[in-house]
């Protein structure tokens, strides 16, 4: 018997045909469009949901992406971004009817100027190869996500990532100079530069953290930092979360500002030293990882007064790293945090939530509270300097139930998170992940504003669809602004 198709699928399979067609003549050796080669590219970090794209196109210049984009743009195909993929809130996740750009291509440092303390890259170099490309000199690259070895600088502009060491030195949007930015109509436009303040509106301010909603970013100056001339780590150990959590808070309030400030509790602790082994002790219920850095002599005395104030908070163990060796093996399980705790479980969420620290021990509380109410276990690892909340809650996706009662546990985390004062991400981004929850955070009127701002720039609709906003309406209904040559004019601004 024969099966015929039917007459919609045939049409649907023709557009594409169509699509991998035309992309294939602006990128002739960079489309993917057979079944199991998309399968590479069907979820980034968050794999709770999976789908195939429609087709994968590779560009390796920004004149390609342009042209991808003028295409789509012209036959109102949508557009999915994707950096390294180790996107954590399904920023990357990919649509059925949407042609994802995976920016791995764009590998390469393009140059440096020591003298400025710049470097000019492309969005596929990886976080950590910015840092191997300048130590030599002396220099380094400030913001550091566990991901580092993995996830591209693209990305975290796309995320406005952070890291351990961000308390001190900044996100990305504060570590970023300038951007060249294609947009969705293939106009080329170039925001901020080699300086840290542009005129005009902050446009680089909006793109970073923008989730690929604005445009694909192919080019990014970043700022370099000349290294410290020392480093030094205190391992402190708790036998309460409360004592740690006012410990972190003491430190701020004395003037201090360390380097990285970050706390894990001890399932985490268990599982980090499990997987590195480096000495955390394992009878605390809280350990404290509190950095210092800069001339030696301000390094000894911060050392003394973090030392001192963690006594004050009844430290039940510490340890000063008396070497670079040691210093770096204190950070080795905090890095190794997330595939330690994925040794142990069958799967987990790493959620984002951010809260004011004095809030610490209510919300760590409350999170224990809600392990118990879902029936899940949890471990948590989190910057603790910054009030940035990673909450790692371990399920088993093969047991039925297990996946939507994760949902719902990391659902209420970030209700409390915003409940608390704080907001829903820190730096992994909304996504996919935290969509849904942002009429929490946001009334109507602050969703619109946004909506409005994406629309300048989209007003199609065709970036990144389905992330972000719980419901995206139609720009006339919002009132459109216009981006052009970069620049969003006063005039065009919508009047309330």
């Amino acid at each position: 018997m024969t099966i015929c198709m039917p007459e919609p699928d045939r049409a649907v399979l023709a557009r594409r045909e169509s699509i991998a067609a035309a992309l294939r003549r602006l990128v002739p050796d960079g489309v993917i469009d057979d079944a199991l080669s998309l399968r590479v590219y069907e979820c980034d970090g968050f794999t709770a949901y999976r789908q195939l794209p429609m087709i994968v196109v590779l560009p390796q210049s920004t004149a390609q992406v342009a042209a991808v984009l003028r295409y789509c743009n012209e036959h109102g195909v949508r557009v999915v971004p994707r950096g390294a993929g180790t996107s954590l809130s399904g920023g990357a996740l990919p649509l059925a009817d949407a042609v994802m750009i995976g920016m791995a291509r764009f590998n390469r440092v393009l140059s440096i100027d020591y003298d400025e303390g710049i470097a000019v890259v492309q969005p596929g170099v990886t976080n950590l190869a910015v840092t191997h490309a300048v130590e030599a000199r002396g220099f380094y690259y400030a913001p550091d996500p566990s991901s580092q070895i993995a996830c591209s600088i693209g990305g975290n502009v796309a995320e406005n990532a952070g890291g351990v060491h961000c308390l001190k030195y900044g996100l990305t949007t504060n570590n970023v100079l300038g951007v060249e930015l294609v947009l969705i109509s293939g106009e080329i436009v170039r925001l901020g530069g080699r300086h840290l303040e542009s005129r005009g509106l902050d446009l680089l301010g909006v793109v970073v953290g923008s989730e690929g909603l604005l445009g694909i970013v192919t080019e990014i100056t970043v700022k370099l930092l000349p290294r410290p001339e020392v480093a030094r780590a205190l391992l402190i150990g708790f036998a309460c979360v409360e004592r740690a959590a006012q410990c972190v808070a003491d430190v701020i309030a004395a003037g201090i500002i360390p380097a990285g400030m970050e706390m894990m509790d001890q399932p985490a602790i268990h599982a980090a030293e499990a997987f590195v082994n480096v000495g955390y002790p394992l009878d605390v219920m809280a350990l404290l990882i509190v950095e210092l850095d800069g001339p030696y002599a301000e390094c000894e005395h911060l050392s003394d007064e973090v030392e001192a104030i963690a006594r004050r908070n009844e430290a039940s163990s510490l340890r000063v790293s008396k070497s670079e060796a040691e210093r770096l093996a204190f950070w080795a399980g905090r890095k190794a945090a997330f595939p330690a705790v994925g040794r142990i479980a069958p799967d987990y969420f790493c959620m984002d939530g951010t809260i004011p620290r004095k809030r610490l021990p209510h919300v760590l509380r409350r999170i224990s509270e809600l392990a118990t109410q879902h029936g899940l276990a949890v471990a948590n690892v989190f910057h603790a300097g910054d009030g940035n909340l990673h909450p790692l809650i371990i399920y088993d996706a093969s047991r039925p139930g297990d996946l939507a009662r994760a949902e719902e546990f990391g659902n209420d985390i970030l209700r409390e998170c915003v409940a608390a004062g704080g907001v829903l991400t820190g730096e992994h981004g909304v996504g996919v992940e935290k969509r849904d929850l942002m009429p929490v955070m946001f009334s109507t009127i602050d969703l619109d504003q946004q909506q409005r701002l994406k629309c300048a720039f989209d007003p199609d609709l065709l970036l990144n669809p389905g992330k972000v906003f719980p419901q995206l309406r139609r720009c006339a209904e919002l009132g459109r602004m216009h981006v052009h040559g970069g620049v969003l004019p006063h005039p065009d601004l919508p009047r309330f």
